[in-house]
């Protein structure tokens, strides 16, 4: 797949770019994945900055253009240049290979050496060479596009970006890190704090500390400006920064981001991406520069250099500062300006050069196009063939294990809270939910309720504001952070709603962590009224940058909102619901202050309350038992009150919903609920729909319409089966192709769905049954099992039924699929000329 992958001219016409003509007398047009997957990236304003902050400062470098394409420049690759890069730089003498796990180094050499064999070294040259600093800092402009009939006052961006040394003193590159985190990696973060108290803006832009590049990169700014305000935001960073020279950071500042950052490489906490390909990543950090692998893996010397650092020069980092970002020319300015006509532009530019090239092709030359597209419609519809893909290596059912993994869990009152308790090895970390019941909420406060989960965090107590807050939770804790979740009861189709505050410290400092909760439950102070107003700019601001990377997330809560209770609530706590609350909020902390208080209070009134309550805690037991009375003296702490849960008066009811958005591609939803039309959950339904999503999906939506993704989804509480597409150049075509999906497994045979189709259908499944998870993670799965009434039991009797899917069950979902179709919950996020083009009678709503 690497060394000897099949490409064929059609291999780039699929992926990358194509002339599409299906006949002579049609305008000609571009279709491919990657490029319509770029039209994606670069409708995104945060994606594009990113993109432009990097080619910026690397001018006439490998980093000074975009390894995605432009997608002005995709259709400029020809099939050429993109064999000859491949036979470059794809060949063993240009590789790093890694291996983790406990296997037999002995084994895994004879194993390369069978790949490695038949080759011999060349040279190739790849190496990535220092930019040359830039004798003068530089500016730079671009434009975006934001979309027509949008007041475009505030909108624009600014960043200031410096390239900083190289990465390969693993000294100063934790201390890099550490700086930082101390500018802009907390709310209270004196350079973060600056940018955002001035009100020149909404949120903070740029992309932080890029550290995995050969040489890092600082970049920092604004986004939600005015262009009149550009010069102030800049000037405003450099006398952050010169302030901060001169007066001295903060030592409590400086602890915080020291043990938040040595916290996090201890833990080494990846989330669902596996530790061995993390720990790779880290590792190329330098062995892609010719440099040692293992520098940036090896922390405890760096770290323990940096404490001696600071013993003995209490300015250390006071002089990176003046160092690498006030002396250091190697920089530019970035403004990123708003532009309604850019994407109308952008599509009369690519018409027009599409019609310049039609006009110089022969008659002879446009039916070469056409045939070419009609080959390349035959071979993206025909499958390959059993005996091909016979060849792929497999697993065997009987290496699956037969039992579903369990989590240990105890589950008790205290304090008339309700504990869960997971007996799991965390190295000494404990790990603590602390779950609200938002049924506790009139429906009138229920929006707000990320809102206040932030505010609890930022806005400080009685007796400390919200930096030395901040420095408090950096200093005493790995963190704490809040969050919402939304789920429905199997069974009962009741909802599960809750605020989370997820903290986590080492034992030693467990009880300074209670100590924090405690505080900012019972004396946090909402009455900063620009505070407030910052936080509801920044969570506006920031649902509006997600919106087009990742418009599918936020198009399948919009769908999931018409059929239950805990759809509609997700939606209205983190997705476009919510997106519409806060920008009413906006205006009512300016023009009903004292209303906006009184819902704060309100708000903590009713949530903070023994009764409202779930305490999640994952550790080892003998930690435990140490973590427990304090847990119980923490409890005891908080007030005790009736508590009155409700429903939110939710009634399902579908339609065709059409969300715009300044986009070059579309996000194309559809949903129905199988229960409702019939269909009975079996375990067999996630083998199907896996199937589904590579086998008819993929072919469909992807290969062959160009979008870069689509997803086929079941929510086995509530019967809501979704299908999503992503960067989509299409919408009718889409649906239609979604509505054809029933058709297809009920078509498929005994040739297409042969035995060994069928095992890796069910292997793919048992695979996302068995995700891979870290104790915390594992902790917070068992508590949402838990409460959404999902027993092992269950569990085990749906692996059983995964394992013993056959082909009548393919068939039993196809005609559910098929009677799906009827369904009249559609959701389509896009730019308005597509969705009024897509002929669907969407009721169209304006999101950005």
């Amino acid at each position: 797949a690497v060394f000897h992958p099949l490409i064929s001219e059609q291999t780039l016409m699929q992926e990358g770019w194509h002339f599409e003509l299906n006949d002579p007398s049609e305008p000609l047009a571009y279709k491919g994945v990657v490029f319509n997957e770029m039209k994606g990236a670069y409708s995104s304003p945060d994606g594009l900055l990113e993109t432009k902050v990097i080619n910026s400062l690397f001018p006439k470098h490998v980093y000074g253009v975009d390894s995605g394409g432009d997608p002005r420049h995709i259709p400029d690759l020809t099939y050429e240049d993109f064999k000859a890069f491949h036979a470059s730089y794809y060949h063993p003498s240009n590789s790093f290979i890694f291996f983790y796990g406990n296997d037999d180094p002995e084994k895994r050499l004879e194993l390369m050496e069978g790949y490695l064999k038949p080759y011999k070294k060349i040279r190739v040259k790849s190496q990535i060479p220092l930019k040359k600093p830039f004798k003068r800092a530089k500016k730079a402009q671009y434009a975006y596009d934001a979309g027509q009939d949008t007041d475009v006052k505030k909108k624009h961006y600014l960043t200031v970006n410096w390239v900083l040394p190289d990465t390969s003193d693993p000294v100063m590159n934790f201390s890099l890190r550490i700086l930082g985190h101390i500018l802009i990696g907390t709310p209270a973060s004196p350079l973060k704090k600056a940018l955002l108290d001035s009100g020149l803006g909404e949120d903070l832009a740029g992309i932080g500390l890029e550290a995995d590049v050969r040489q890092i990169v600082f970049s920092t700014g604004l986004k939600g400006t005015r262009a009149r305000d550009a010069k102030k935001i800049e000037e405003l960073i450099f006398t952050t920064l010169e302030s901060l020279v001169r007066d001295g950071i903060d030592p409590d500042m400086i602890a915080a981001a020291l043990n938040t950052v040595e916290f996090q490489l201890r833990e080494n906490n990846t989330g669902a991406f596996p530790r061995g390909i993390a720990l790779m990543l880290r590792a190329l950090s330098t062995w892609l520069y010719d440099d040692d692998p293992f520098k940036l893996l090896a922390f405890e010397s760096p770290l323990e250099a940096i404490k001696a650092r600071l013993t003995n020069d209490n300015r250390y980092f006071e002089k990176l500062i003046e160092t690498h970002l006030l002396e250091n020319q190697h920089r530019t300015t970035l403004r990123l300006k708003p532009d309604p006509e850019f994407g109308r532009r952008f599509d009369e530019e690519e018409k027009t050069r599409l019609a310049k090239i039609r006009e110089s092709l022969t008659e002879e030359q446009l039916a070469q196009i056409v045939e070419t597209t009609r080959q390349l419609r035959k071979r993206q519809e025909t499958p390959d063939s059993p005996e091909a893909l016979a060849t792929l290596p497999t697993l065997k059912l009987s290496d699956l294990e037969k039992q579903s993994k369990t989590i240990p869990i105890e589950v008790m009152e205290e304090q008339d809270s309700k504990v869960l308790y997971h007996d799991l090895s965390t190295n000494g970390i404990v790990y603590l939910d602390l779950g609200f019941d938002l049924h506790a909420l009139p429906r009138d406060l229920f929006p707000f309720a990320e809102v206040f989960g932030r505010a609890l965090l930022e806005m400080g107590t009685e007796t400390e504001d919200y930096v030395k807050l901040s420095q408090r939770i950096g200093k005493s804790t790995g963190g704490i952070a809040s969050t919402s979740v939304s789920a429905t009861v199997i069974g009962s189709g009741e909802s599960v709603v809750k605020l989370l505050l997820r903290g986590k410290a080492t034992m030693a400092q467990s009880a300074e962590l209670l100590n924090i909760l405690k505080d900012i439950l019972l004396t946090t102070r909402f009455d900063n009224k620009e505070r407030l107003k910052q936080i509801v700019l920044e969570e506006r601001a920031g649902l509006e940058s997600m919106l087009v990377p990742r418009g599918h997330i936020f198009t399948n809560k919009r769908l999931h909102a018409q059929f239950s209770e805990a759809g509609w609530a997700q939606d209205q706590i983190s997705g476009i619901g919510y997106l519409f609350a806060l920008r009413e909020l906006e205006k009512a902390i300016d023009k009903k202050w004292s209303s906006v208080l009184e819902k704060m209070e309100a708000m903590r009134d009713a949530l903070v309350n023994r009764r409202a309550l779930l305490v999640n805690v994952t550790v080892d037991s003998t930690n435990w038992n140490a973590f427990k009375p304090q847990l119980n003296v923490f409890l005891n702490a908080l007030p005790l009150k009736d508590l009155q849960l409700s429903a939110f008066d939710f009634k399902p009811s579908t339609q065709k919903e059409g969300l715009t958005i300044p986009a070059q591609v579309n996000y194309v939803g559809k949903a129905a609920n199988l229960y409702d039309l019939g269909y009975e959950y079996d375990g067999s339904a996630e083998v199907v729909i896996g199937y589904l999503r590579m086998a008819y999906l993929w072919e469909k939506i992807r290969v062959q319409g160009g979008a870069y993704g689509a997803f086929s989804i079941f929510d086995d509480a509530t019967g809501v089966f979704t299908f999503l597409s992503y960067r989509d150049p299409n919408v009718a075509a889409t649906i239609e192709n979604y509505d054809r999906a029933g058709a297809f497994l009920k078509s498929l045979d005994s040739s297409r769905l042969n035995d060994n189709e069928l095992t890796k259908a069910i292997i793919a499944a048992i695979g996302d049954m068995d995700a891979y998870q870290l104790p915390d993670a594992k902790g917070y799965t068992s508590m949402m099992r838990y409460l959404t009434g999902r027993t092992d039991g269950m569990r085990q009797k749906i692996r059983e039924e995964v394992l013993s899917t056959n082909g009548e069950d393919f068939i039993a979902f196809g005609e559910a699929l098929e009677r799906a179709a009827q369904s009249e919950a559609v959701a389509v996020m896009g730019s308005q000329s597509a969705l009024e083009g897509a002929n669907l009678g969407l009721k169209v709503t304006k999101v950005l």
